[in-house]
């Protein structure tokens, strides 16, 4: 498989909020026509072949009956057009991760990932069980979307530097590729952030338009060729514990259509949103050690001292973000209850017995 055939240049576009409205949608011979747009390249490992898998598996789970045309990012629209395609009635339904849509409304960044944030675990507990889904839906109908999550891909590092990074100072100054709330944080640290899709990372970096970029992990990072450009892979990262993707729909569209259909793209959604978390855990591990043992990338922890740093530059971007809006307020203060809860809940049950069993077994 050549890596290099995945670097797809996406459109840059703005992302405003547009009025949802649709015709009843298109039917030919019992056929509904859906059609997905992405943020992602095509066939891109992980991020962009989940998003086509989800796409066709909801064409067979409806036996046909959902006819979907999946567009990689910019086949139809460019990378971050793609909420405004949806929003408008331009097309169905969207694959992206929502901390895209940050300057529509920064509560969408809780649906994906917040720093210090929830773990793909804790996320799950979170929109299931904690309120999430339901405040969810309530930002979604101020823009006639209606979303479920589709995927994550577990927590990622740091990011590629390319220099050592001693101190909280190292920062200030940098050209850094971070999106979402995460790249907020950066900023308070004196960071220039840089909003770019996938696609456009590599050039980027190579060129020295940025000078340090966070991505996906190990797996998507190998393919998307980052340590050609980069000698230093900092781990862990702060900014995404637990991104999660969703499939987000013209609710317009999605509620015109019989109740069984609905309900099967929601369980095609569930099933993605499982599937894509295993095989991100299959994969990190094993390009992780290509990335090291073949490439000589430099494998390097974050001091404490660092970190602490983050987490203050985490809070004042918290404060800020709550004074949005009332929605806002309450989507962080349930963030906050998730964490709480279900955080101290795991730490006493699997991180425990992770530590204790790596421990017996040299891990």
């Amino acid at each position: 498989m050549d890596r290099r055939s995945f670097l797809r240049t996406s459109a840059l576009g703005g992302t405003a909020a547009a009025a949802a409205g649709l015709a009843a949608p298109a039917v030919a011979q019992g056929r509904t026509s859906c059609v997905i747009v992405s943020t992602w390249p095509r066939d891109f490992p992980g991020l962009g072949t989940s998003a086509q898998r989800l796409a066709g598996l909801i064409e067979e789970a409806t036996d046909g009956a959902i006819a979907t045309e999946y567009y990689a990012a910019g086949e139809r629209v460019g990378a971050f057009d793609v909420f405004d395609e949806v929003a408008s009635g331009n097309a169905q339904a969207f694959h992206a991760a929502d901390y895209y849509w940050k300057g529509v409304h920064p509560s969408f960044c809780y649906v994906c990932s917040v720093p210090f944030g929830l773990t793909a675990l804790e996320q799950n507990a979170f929109m299931h069980y904690m309120g999430g889904q339901e405040l969810w839906d309530e930002l979604g109908d101020r823009y006639g979307l209606k979303g479920w999550l589709a995927g994550n891909t577990g927590c990622q590092p740091g990011g590629w530097f390319n220099k050592e990074m001693n101190s909280p100072a190292d920062f200030r100054g940098l050209n850094m590729r971070i999106p979402g709330i995460g790249g907020d944080m950066m900023a308070k640290m004196g960071t220039s952030v840089v909003s770019l899709p996938g696609g456009q990372i590599f050039e980027a970096l190579v060129s020295g338009t940025i000078d340090a970029t966070e991505w996906v992990g190990p797996w998507n990072d190998y393919f998307l060729n980052l340590h050609e450009a980069a000698r230093f892979y900092y781990n862990p990262g702060a900014q995404e514990p637990g991104p999660s993707l969703s499939l987000t729909f013209n609710k317009s569209w999605l509620t015109s259509l019989p109740a069984w259909q609905q309900r099967a793209i929601q369980a095609c959604c569930h099933m993605e949103n499982d599937r894509m978390m295993a095989e991100y855990n299959a994969n990190n591990g094993q390009y992780l050690a290509r990335l090291i043992n073949d490439h000589g990338v430099q494998l390097r922890d974050f001091n404490e001292d660092i970190f602490d740093a983050f987490g203050d530059a985490a809070e004042e971007v918290f404060d800020e973000v709550r004074q949005h809006d009332e929605l806002a307020e309450r989507m962080h203060q349930a963030f906050l209850s998730a964490r709480a809860d279900v955080g101290h809940w795991l730490s006493i049950s699997e991180q425990q017995f992770a530590r204790n069993r790596n421990r017996v077994l040299g891990l």
